[in-house]
């Protein structure tokens, strides 16, 4: 391909909204271009590079024995309103929703598994047709609140996504080992460092999940990490340090003028975090309700929301307001107690509370709280216990070691989802005894596009972009310095015509300007092997350049096409 008429412009400055690496070099070198937030087209540039990682994708979907099928984008609410996710998406204002002229509603797809259930039960219709995985590389929407990072996190995107169909856990449990070896081979190829670790399944749901996490420092998800143990910090699991037991003290409420937090507090009382109890009012709604709930929590320790949500079963959580704070509490948030809350107050305590005594906490009077409070003395203990505490790192994990935190950028993700859509919709098949069984399903996402972006933020320097050979747009770039001469264009077009007959693929710089020019946009482009014809050329040379550690060599240019071929056979091997 030439450069001169292939599309790509290599801009000479950065974006200025761009706030990421990928995001900067993915624009500043040709390959995509933002027509509004979280919208993009893929340059041609790109374009051969997002191929080249679907394929590898399909390659390793392929060897788990599914089929590829093609799921449409428009939704009927219908389908989503029985497994009950419309509601769990209207509240996330996630879902793109459209009326048809007949009143019809129906949502561009974030994910498919209701369409895909609705499809397996038209086509099963026997035990003996299972198991059944079904994938396709598609289009996804999501009205993302703020779209940044480029393609990291966008509001249209292609996704990878699977699902598997089987009449027991057990073939579920084969399935899902299944998937995680083919993503860790496509992960592989593609040349990403990543991690898997235990995940949260939100409003997909199911049993059990795992995500993989490309390792970056601008991922927006925290993992915790210790020696045999992995999480995302939304599900993380610490232990927890119990403190001593004390003999209980009188209750006394004294003044603590402006100790609205509990590190005003501490200051105030001069006592450790480990001697205050928070109680915040939440605002919990579920699929057909709402109700506030009060949670407790020790001083030192903070709320975990996603376990919150999960513990509760609701479709959203998130701090009551003002009012709602006055109603359940009879103060203002920063002086909610436990011994102020109004008797018919649902109370969430996280296990962190079971071992305190003689802690201070508010009291319902502003300006003062109450010291030396006691459960089960002060006021009843909670029925209701359970971890709702976000992990940290330093903490001890589950298996004994110190969890290290890390950043990552989620790109696949793999779910048990057992009979929850296929009991909501009905599909099953009826077994070898009579009995109608549903469905036990598993989903499977990879994020085709993402992966890109979690490449280059692994794959790159202060010049540009450094593709893995697997996915480059290209693997050789030719850049003749003066093409328009004739002896110059007599052997790029020799060479050319060699790499042709073995089938390598090559960009021909063919463009009338200077060197600087041509090797900055090389750089920034970041295909593997640069081809310099310069002034070694008279004797038979070029010079050759590899991207990734800038190793330099002269190769005689009769042998050039033959060693580009082992280089590239090797690389892919």
């Amino acid at each position: 391909m030439k450069f001169s008429t292939s599309g790509i412009r290599v801009l000479r400055e950065f974006p200025s909204d761009a706030e990421v690496t990928s995001h900067k070099w993915m624009v500043r070198a040709g390959y995509i271009c933002q027509h509004a937030s979280g919208i993009y087209s893929f340059a041609p540039l790109f374009y051969r590079v997002y191929r080249k990682i679907s394929r590898i994708v399909e390659e390793e979907i392929d060897r788990t024995g599914a089929v590829q099928t093609q799921l449409p984008v428009l939704h009927p609410a219908e389908l989503w309103k029985k497994s009950g996710r419309w509601r769990v998406y209207e509240e996330a204002n996630l879902m793109f929703q459209s009326v048809d002229r007949k009143g019809a509603l129906y949502g561009l797809c974030p994910t498919a598994e209701e369409v895909v259930t609705d499809l397996a039960m038209h086509l099963v219709t026997s035990p003996k047709q299972l198991p059944l995985i079904m994938y396709q590389q598609h289009t996804k929407f999501r009205d993302e609140l703020r779209p940044r990072f480029g393609l990291v996190r966008c509001r249209e995107f292609t996704m990878m996504d699977a699902y598997s169909f089987d009449l027991d856990d057990e073939g579920l449990t084969q399935a899902y080992k299944l998937m995680d070896k083919a993503y860790r081979r496509a992960f592989d190829r593609c040349g990403l460092d990543y991690v898997v670790v235990e995940a949260d399944s939100g409003a997909i749901g199911g049993s059990a999940s795992e995500e993989f996490m490309a390792k970056a420092d601008i991922g927006e998800d925290s993992l915790l990490i210790a020696e045999g143990y992995a999480s995302n910090s939304e599900t993380a699991v610490s232990v927890l340090e119990e403190l001593a037991s004390e003999d209980p003290l009188p209750i006394e409420v004294v003044d603590t003028p402006g100790a609205s937090t509990i590190a005003k507090l501490c200051d105030s009382l001069s006592i450790p975090a480990t001697k205050t109890l928070k109680t915040l009012i939440y605002s919990a709604t579920y699929e057909d309700s709402s109700e506030p709930v009060a949670v407790l929590i020790r001083g030192d320790k903070d709320i975990n929301e996603i376990k919150l949500l999960n513990h509760l079963g609701a479709i959203k959580v998130e701090l009551a307001d003002a009012e709602t704070v006055k109603t359940v509490a009879g103060t203002e948030a920063g002086y909610v107690g436990p011994t102020t809350l109004s008797e018919d107050t649902r109370v969430v305590a996280d296990l962190s509370v079971k071992s305190m005594s003689n802690f201070a906490a508010g009291c319902g009077q502003k300006g003062k709280h109450a010291t030396n409070v006691n459960l089960g003395r002060d006021f009843p203990v909670p029925s209701d216990f359970a971890d709702i505490r976000q992990a940290k790192a330093g903490e001890v994990g589950p298996t004994g070691q110190a969890l290290q935190e890390y950043r990552g950028i989620e790109v696949g993700h793999i779910f048990k989802l057992g009979d929850k859509y296929s009991t909501a919709l009905n599909a099953g098949v009826t077994d070898s005894e009579g009995k109608f069984r549903h469905f036990q399903m598993g989903c499977y996402g990879i994020g085709t596009t993402r992966i890109a972006a979690a490449i280059i933020e692994q794959h790159h320097d202060e010049n540009g972009i450094i593709w893995p050979l697997s996915v480059a747009p290209f693997p050789v770039h030719l850049v003749p310095l003066k093409y328009q001469d004739a002896e110059v264009r007599q052997a790029v077009d020799g060479l050319c015509a060699e790499l042709d007959g073995l089938g390598i693929d090559y960009l021909l710089d063919d463009r009338q300007v200077s060197g600087g020019v041509k090797f900055g946009d090389a750089d920034a482009i970041g295909i593997p092997y640069r081809v310099t014809f310069g002034r070694d050329l008279k004797d038979g040379f070029v010079e050759l350049k590899a991207r990734g550690d800038g190793e330099v060599t002269k190769v005689a240019l009769k042998d050039l096409a033959k060693h580009l071929q082992g280089l590239v056979q090797l690389s892919t091997a």
